[in-house]
């Protein structure tokens, strides 16, 4: 316990402004030490290479058991800090999202992304019912004992094309921004939020780090940094890099052959 602690405080102490931590996403055991081997100072599952790797496709339909499991044996399998995509807490109500948190913090992880989607939907929880679901999140981590880094994510630049990102969503966002770090919020997770002005904006309004995900024709990590993102991931790239290239040495390998 003690030192899920730690690594817990280690973990949000790597959150600066202009000095971001960069995660590199990892599905299982495997990924997790190859990454730690090149460096890594923390890990961050996410949860589409995680389901994906299992033979599942994204948005919850890996079994929560079976997520659980995987997430034991890569807190198992390095020394460093592990957070969890945890998508929506396999729950809508705030006893079911409190019942998991426990059951995933008993896994060794030390932190979440917790998205406001409405998981199989196009829509998105509306902030009061999102506010009360990340409160029902930190009081969970906070009966354990355990400071779990909460990244509260919105999905409301993702769900939309980056030519649609108008100043009404970005006002949303950072509505959202205050009201879930009010709730407990160790951070703020806009995923698909590419305008170098708007990020600027965001990461000005609000006094969580930022976390902005390097998918492509989103700025560089040079840029980034000056904009004032505290977090850079990488979501599913890593994991479709990986399978590009398996499937291209495959194609090699098969046709030499025959």
């Amino acid at each position: 316990m003690t030192d899920q602690i730690t690594q817990a405080e280690t973990f949000a102490a790597l959150h600066k402004k202009g000095d971001p931590v960069i995660l590199y996403n990892i599905w299982d055991a495997g990924s997790a030490a190859a990454v730690r081997d090149a460096g890594a100072k923390a890990l961050a599952t996410g949860s589409a290479p995680v389901a994906m790797a299992q033979g599942f496709t994204d948005g919850q339909n890996i079994p929560f058991e079976t997520a659980l499991d995987n997430a034991r044996r890569i807190v198992e399998a390095v020394e460093i800090p592990v957070t969890m995509d945890l998508e929506g807490a396999y729950a809508e109500d705030t006893f079911g999202i409190s019942a998991n948190v426990k059951r995933a913090l008993e896994t060794g992880v030390i932190g979440f992304n917790f998205e406001d989607q409405i998981v199989g939907t196009k829509d998105l929880y509306d902030i009061e019912t999102q506010t009360a679901r990340v409160a029902a999140m930190r009081e969970s981590c906070d009966a354990t004992g355990i400071p779990a880094f909460i990244n509260a994510r919105t999905d409301i630049f993702l769900k939309a094309h980056p030519d649609t990102h108008d100043e009404a969503m970005l006002d949303d966002a950072m509505a959202r921004a205050e009201a879930y770090a009010d709730a407990g919020a160790s951070g703020f997770f806009a995923p698909g939020l590419k305008d170098e002005t708007m990020i600027k904006r965001l990461c000005d309004a609000t006094d969580l780090p930022v976390n902005i995900i390097a998918l492509p024709g989103t700025p560089d990590t040079q840029t980034l940094t000056k904009l004032g993102v505290a977090r850079i991931s990488y979501g599913p790239v890593p994991y479709r890099q990986m399978i590009a290239w398996l499937q291209d040495k495959a194609r090699e390998a098969l046709q030499s052959g025959g």
